[in-house]
């Protein structure tokens, strides 16, 4: 039997399969359009998992969408009714867009299906979506399910129970009273763009003091000890219109938000630390609610909020669960994969294997191409290339480069399902270097140099570098760099650290791996172990042998503004166009050095098509 879930319409449209029970296939849409965040129905990943099942539309059993559009609707129509007259603008530009497609999606699905497919359309809840993605692959028998997100269609939180394959929600928390929309709203108010910006805005917070904390719960919000909280709307702006904070909340904290052209200040550094506490703290008491509901020390999580890795390692550290599972596509393309599965368990009440590792091991679950097909795509473009069939050579070879300093696009394997880079669709580095982390930034990503990398580690060895309990393979958690590894302060670093603006603070060097070493001794860990990652964990284990460090930097296979390349053809074009030095598609290694037709120039226009926002 196959089921078909979709996410569309509204952040990341995306497209999942699975075959009795099994996942076969999972992609964003975003990775084929090159569209960031592509919000359109998903033809082309529906293609593409259709593809990989060597199924036709006609095949399928079932194709579920993974919330109410009926429900949202309603959630809007009764929030503009609320704050008539203040909401037209926002109504008059909302409004037609469901009248002409989103209040008739069976047609709007069927339509995109080519009319080739005639069965059932099923409709889950959008929270449900997401529980479902978080605890039917996870490797528990039994779990608490917390769910935390800007808004589906009334549900902004929800925490739940799973068991065997049965899902439970137990209890909601409703619009318009949201951490994640409250996070938006300082992510907004500090310069960055909603529903992207998100991920600068947890960056941020290290280089700041949470001085606003009180302000923030004195004034804007009221947190329970359940987690729920009250917002006092009077202070915000996207119930009734295009923005997300008001007036009022200008007025409280001093002025206006920040302009995307101006440089980020002391204040900005300040406002995003004090949210993330917050959000530490809602998160945190929602989790310790679910603990007492469920009884459970398992804990599965989804939701955007779920993409907020220094809370998720504050609830690891708590100590307060034996083992915490989140979703690698925690945001809106996971509620694809999640409607699938809640159709298949909850639905149909199919049998629920535990897998150890998860249904999901790696989330490899995208397109992949053998040497043969990128070797003639190579030869299309007259690249230059060199091909090592001997897996050990290659990996020798590439342990080199890193070592020497060399910025490389590796590209190997199944594409990541999720936001995340895991090994398969990634630029890799030496996370010793104390240039890396500029360089990168700066001439690769072209993204503020502020922005973190993420460490690679060998899982067996990740203790020696990280005080984490518990593998993370999604890179999804924050957790100390051991303190054996953090370096010493001179007298002029601590001043500024202090005083010093945020390209000085950048620059200081906090432990003995410094490009994946935050300002405040954290990292956002991937532990990468070798039965789910196969050739990744062999590269690293080789550069291990060579330095006797078995970290590594993993950032994602793109610039700013970019999806994360999907095909061949997209890593090619972001390695010729960027300084990146060596490019490394399955089996053939390009050196930029012996590229034909690249010129500085060329690079500096690409460059400017994407400036820092």
């Amino acid at each position: 039997m196959h089921i078909l879930g979709i996410s569309a319409f509204y952040h990341d449209s995306a497209a999942a399969l699975i075959s009795n029970g099994k996942i076969v296939a999972a992609a964003q849409e975003e990775r084929f359009t090159r569209k960031k965040q592509d919000f359109a129905f998903p033809v082309n990943a529906i293609q593409y998992c259709l593809d990989a099942a060597g199924l036709a539309t006609e095949s399928l059993n079932y194709v579920v969408f993974y919330e109410k559009p009926l429900q949202k609707f309603d959630r809007l129509l009764e929030t503009y009714l609320a704050f008539a007259p203040r909401g037209f603008s926002s109504f008059s530009k909302a409004i037609p867009q469901w009248l002409k497609q989103k209040l008739h999606l069976p047609k709007e699905i069927r339509k995109g299906l080519d009319n080739r497919y005639d069965g059932p359309l099923v409709f889950t809840e959008h929270h449900e979506s997401h529980a479902a993605s978080a605890f039917f692959p996870s490797p528990y028998e039994t779990a608490a399910v917390v769910t935390i997100d800007g808004v589906g269609e009334w549900a902004t939180a929800s925490i739940g129970k799973g068991e065997g394959n049965k899902l439970e929600i137990l209890q909601e928390m409703h619009f318009p009273h949201s951490i994640g929309l409250l996070y938006s709203a300082f992510t907004y108010y500090c310069g960055f763009r909603v529903n992207s910006g998100e991920y600068k805005l947890m960056g941020l917070a290290p280089y700041g003091k949470p001085r606003y904390v009180d302000h923030i719960r004195d004034n804007l919000l009221d947190i329970k000890d359940d987690g729920s909280l009250w917002m006092d709307m009077s202070y915000f702006n996207y119930c009734q219109g295009l923005t997300m904070t008001g007036d009022k909340f200008h007025q409280l904290f001093g002025d206006g938000p920040r302009a995307a052209d101006t440089d980020i200040t002391q204040k900005q550094m300040d406002m995003a630390a004090s949210i993330q506490v917050v959000t530490e703290e809602v998160m945190l008491k929602m989790a310790l609610h679910a603990r007492e509901l469920t009884g459970s020390r398992n804990l599965c999580l989804a939701g955007g909020v779920a993409l907020n890795c220094v809370g998720n390692g504050k609830i690891l550290a708590s100590g307060e669960f034996d083992s915490v599972w989140i979703q690698p596509a925690a945001g809106d393309a996971g509620g694809a994969l999640g409607a699938a599965m809640f159709v298949w368990h909850q639905l149909l009440e199919r049998e629920r294997t535990v897998d150890p590792l998860s249904q999901q091991r790696a989330s490899l679950l995208g397109p992949q191409f053998n040497t043969d097909e990128i070797k003639t795509f190579l030869d299309s473009t007259d690249a230059v290339y060199h091909t090592l069939e001997n897996e050990d050579d290659l990996l020798d070879r590439v342990a080199e480069l890193i070592e020497n300093g060399k910025v490389v696009g590796w590209f190997q394997d199944r594409m990541e399902f999720g936001p995340r880079a895991l090994g398969a669709r990634s630029i890799i580095g030496d996370a010793r270097s104390e240039r890396m982390q500029s360089i990168m930034n700066r001439k690769i990503k072209f993204r503020e140099s502020f922005r973190p990398f993420a460490p690679s580690v060998l899982e067996e060895k990740a203790k020696d570098c990280f005080d984490l309990d518990g593998p993370s393979p999604y890179m999804l958690i924050v957790a100390p760099v051991n303190e054996a590894r953090c370096v010493d302060l001179s007298p002029e670093d601590r001043e500024a650290l202090e005083t010093g603006d945020l390209r000085e603070r950048v620059h200081i060097k906090r432990s003995d791996i410094p490009a994946v070493t935050h300002i405040d001794c954290s990292a956002r860990v991937q532990t990468v172990d070798s039965e789910r990652y196969g050739r990744y964990y062999r590269l690293i284990k080789r550069f291990d042998e060579r330095t006797a460090c078995p970290v590594i930097i993993n950032t994602s296979f793109n610039i700013r503004g970019e999806p994360i390349v999907g095909a061949p053809k997209d890593a090619y074009n972001c390695f010729v166009n960027t300084e990146m030095d060596i490019l490394v598609l399955e089996n053939c290694i390009l050196y930029k050095d012996e590229q034909k037709g690249i010129d500085a120039a060329k690079q500096e226009n690409y460059r400017e098509e994407f400036p820092l926002d």
